[in-house]
């Protein structure tokens, strides 16, 4: 199957899907300001809608990951959208900001069904060179979703209102649920599909330590992008005073550096190798993070090294993710749900975590983002350090 498989077919299917969930975690930055006027609350109370979607979207992984090994991925996938839908609904009729913050958390749960077979599927139809590839392609594809959304969404709010960025998310949604349910076909068929004890799945997958190496370089370096998200709209917007028009392009800048880095991710692994993309990536992190930090100490906001150093620690998370996504799930082809969601599922609900955590520290100056984010990347480092240590064990069939 891995060789037959068109590429372009079953990456254009990940990353609509997936491009849903990417929208939602960025479409909202430009109007913070706006929206904290609205539900009357302060501007850094905003970045708890992030931690409100991204820990559901984590959680729910869980229970997409193993249900997809067991009925298929095409039903888990329509499952969640219809979920999705309703949270998305909950947001635009919010009378208040608690109620909008559980909608978030409705939304985040519905399309963690996007993360989880945003790696399941591809380690469905591809293994070696060409799962890395295929990684790459939807590291590279899946940016341009956040990259294009801060700006959609401030153009609407500035047009129309932040309401407006919802409805297109809603729009949005419907589209994709009728294009999979019509388009999609299933890439596990019933012959492959398990009914091991998901208890034992999870232990099989998660017991392995070089897959626990890989597991928190990722989610080490998503935390990191993830603070930064929801921090710098609080940054450029209210500290700074910009309007949510200049927000939404200062934001999306760092965005193509991870794009050059999951092409340079590709590029090392085939003529080198991937222990080598990973060094690279480290690397290139590690220089991003000290950008932004460096300067940060001396000054409260600087927008040259703010997001020049995080174009650069975008590069190298670029370069990380593919490279570590494949080496965690390759050995797993007959726990690729599991292997996905676990994945997917932790590294989100992990990120959500210390995005909530930024929000309750106020992080309102570059210094202390740059702080969390050279801490990400040194966790990151550690994590590969294991990696180095522990030969992966091969997929094995799990009893029930």
């Amino acid at each position: 199957m891995s060789s037959a498989t068109p590429l372009s077919k079953i990456l254009l299917m990940i990353i609509i899907l997936a491009a849903v969930g990417q929208m939602t975690q960025t479409m909202y930055v430009p109007s913070m300001a706006m929206m904290a006027e609205s539900f009357a609350v302060p501007p850094a109370w905003l970045q708890a809608v992030m931690a409100c979607y991204l820990i559901p979207y984590g959680l729910s992984q869980f229970i997409y990951g193993p249900l997809s090994d067991r009925f298929g991925r095409k039903p888990i996938i329509l499952i969640g959208l219809a979920i999705y839908l309703v949270g998305t609904i909950v947001t635009l009729m919010a009378p208040s900001f608690s109620v909008f913050l559980l909608g978030s958390v409705i939304q985040g749960a519905g399309i963690g069904c996007g993360g989880a077979m945003a790696r399941t599927l591809t380690r469905d139809c591809f293994d070696g060179s060409r799962l890395h590839k295929a990684n790459s392609l939807v590291s590279i594809g899946l940016i341009f979703s956040p990259l294009m959304a801060p700006v959609i969404g401030g153009l609407l709010s500035t047009y129309f209102g932040w309401q407006a960025s919802y409805g297109f998310l809603l729009v949005l949604a419907a589209v994709v649920c009728l294009v999979m349910s019509l388009y999609f076909q299933e890439t596990l068929p019933p012959e492959s599909r398990r009914n091991d004890s998901v208890i034992k799945s999870y232990h099989h997958v998660m017991s392995n330590r070089q897959f626990q190496g890989y597991l928190i370089c990722l989610i080490a370096v998503f935390s990191g992008i993830s603070v930064f998200e929801a921090a710098a709209g609080v940054l450029l917007g209210s500290t700074l005073g910009l309007s949510a028009t200049m927000v939404s392009l200062l934001f999306v800048l760092p965005l193509p550096g991870f794009m050059v880095g999951s092409w340079l991710s590709s590029a090392i692994e085939q003529r080198l190798s991937s222990g080598k993309s990973l060094f690279v990536g480290s690397v290139i992190l590690l220089a991003g993070a000290l950008t932004v930090v460096i300067p940060g100490y001396f000054v409260t906001v600087t927008i040259e090294t703010l997001i020049g150093g995080a174009f650069i620690y975008f590069m190298g998370a670029g370069v990380l993710f593919p490279a570590a996504t494949t080496g965690a799930i390759s050995p797993f082809p007959r726990h690729a749900g599991t292997a996905g969601a676990v994945m997917g599922g932790v590294q989100n609900m992990a990120a959500g975590l210390f995005t909530l955590l930024a929000a309750q520290m106020n992080v309102n100056d570059q210094f202390s983002l740059g702080a969390i984010l050279l801490a990400m990347a040194v966790v990151s480092g550690l994590g590969l350090l294991l990696c180095r240590r522990h030969k992966m064990a091969p997929d094995a069939p799990v009893t029930a």
